[in-house]
C-alpha cells in the first residue's frame, strides 16, 4: 500500500545542519521520527540510508518515507458515498451531508463520514489512518478538513492551534436581528446534568463567535459565522445565549415548524497548504433544506444600526 514520503534538495542555507535539526525545522515530530525509524519507514540521502546526525550537504537529496500507519480495528469500512471538493497528497476536502456523524458514536457506531473514508483509502490503496481535522455535528452540514497521513495532522492541528485555519459557517436563527454584526464572547463548558447538552459558563472553556447578517428574512435573520476558537456546539450555545437560537436546533431552544434539524452549514474553508504553503480556499453550497427557507420567505430590508 501506499506510504507518504516527503523528500528536499538541499540549498546552501541548509548546508552542514544535521537531519534531525533539518526535519524538525519542516515540522517533523519527534515521534513520527521515531516511527520512521523503527516501523518501517526510511531516511536515505542520494539513495543512501542515514542516521539523523548526518550533516547535510549543499544539493543533497534527503528522502523520507513514512511507516504504514495502524488502521483502527474498530473503524468498519463502508462504501458511503464521498462528496470530494478537493484532494491532494496531504488533504481530503468532504462535502458533509446532514444526518450522518463524523466520527462513529456510541450510538451511531457505522454509517459515519470516517466510515466512507475509510473504505475510500482502501479503494486508493492507501496505508494510513483516518486523520479528521475539524469535525461537524451530525445533523450540521458543510466541509470537512481531513489529513491524509500522521505528518500532515501534525501540522494541521499546530494550524488550528494557532487560528491559521478559517472556517466560515452560514446559519438562520430565529427573529430579528438589531445589529448587522458582532461579537460573543463566552466561555463554553458541558451541563452538569448532560453527556450531550453545553452551556455558556464561567468555568467554561474561551470561546468566541463573530457573526454578520447575511438578509434578514420575516422573523428568521440569515447569518454569516465565523468562529476564532471551536468548541463543542459553539455556534448554536452562543446564538442561543443572546436570544437567536438556530432554526431546528430544539437542543438549544430553536424550533422544529420550518426545519427538522439544525439550519447550520459549514459554507467555507480557508488554509494554507501544511506542506507547499500554497493559500487554498473551498466553498460549498447550503443544502436544498436551507436553500428553501430563502425560497419560501420574504425578504426584509435591515435597517437598525448599520
Amino acid at each position: 500500500m501506499k506510504q507518504h514520503e516527503l523528500s528536499w534538495k538541499i540549498t546552501r542555507e541548509d548546508k552542514n545542519k544535521n537531519i534531525k535539526m533539518f526535519l524538525q525545522e519542516q515540522g517533523i515530530s519527534r515521534r513520527a521520527l521515531s516511527a520512521i525509524k523503527f516501523t518501517g519507514g526510511y531516511i536515505r540521502v542520494n539513495g543512501v540510508e542515514e542516521s539523523v546526525r548526518y550533516p547535510l550537504q549543499e544539493y543533497d537529496v534527503l528522502e523520507l518515507l513514512f511507516p504504514p500507519e495502524q488502521e483502527n480495528e474498530r473503524l468498519v469500512k463502508e462504501p458511503i458515498p464521498l462528496s470530494i471538493i478537493y484532494e491532494d497528497a496531504d488533504l481530503l476536502i468532504v462535502n458533509k451531508p446532514a444526518g450522518i456523524n463524523t466520527i462513529p458514536s456510541r450510538h451511531h457506531p457505522t454509517g459515519s463520514l470516517a466510515n466512507g473514508v475509510a473504505f475510500y483509502y482502501g479503494q486508493i490503496d492507501l496505508a494510513s489512518a483516518v486523520h479528521i481535522v475539524t469535525r461537524l455535528d451530525r445533523d450540521t452540514s458543510g466541509l470537512v478538513l481531513i489529513a491524509k497521513h500522521r505528518h500532515a495532522h501534525h501540522l494541521l492541528s499546530l494550524m488550528q492551534k494557532n487560528g491559521e485555519i478559517d472556517r466560515f459557517y452560514e446559519a438562520f436563527v430565529e427573529g430579528e436581528m438589531d445589529r448587522s454584526y458582532g461579537k460573543i464572547n463566552k466561555p463554553i463548558g458541558r451541563k452538569s446534568d448532560s453527556i450531550i447538552e453545553r452551556e455558556v459558563r464561567k468555568e467554561g472553556k474561551y470561546a468566541i463567535t463573530n457573526y454578520e447578517v447575511i438578509t434578514q428574512l420575516s422573523f428568521i435573520t440569515h447569518l454569516r459565522l465565523k468562529l476564532e476558537t471551536g468548541r463543542t456546539h459553539q455556534i448554536r450555545v452562543h446564538m442561543a445565549s443572546i436570544g437567536h437560537p438556530i432554526l431546528g436546533d430544539d437542543l438549544y431552544g430553536g424550533g422544529l415548524g420550518i426545519m427538522t434539524r439544525q439550519a447550520l452549514h459549514c459554507k467555507q474553508i480557508k488554509l494554507k497548504q501544511p506542506i507547499t504553503g500554497e493559500t487554498l480556499s473551498f466553498h460549498a453550497n447550503l443544502e436544498e433544506d436551507m436553500q428553501e427557507i430563502l425560497a419560501n420567505h420574504t425578504l426584509k430590508k435591515f435597517e437598525k444600526n448599520r
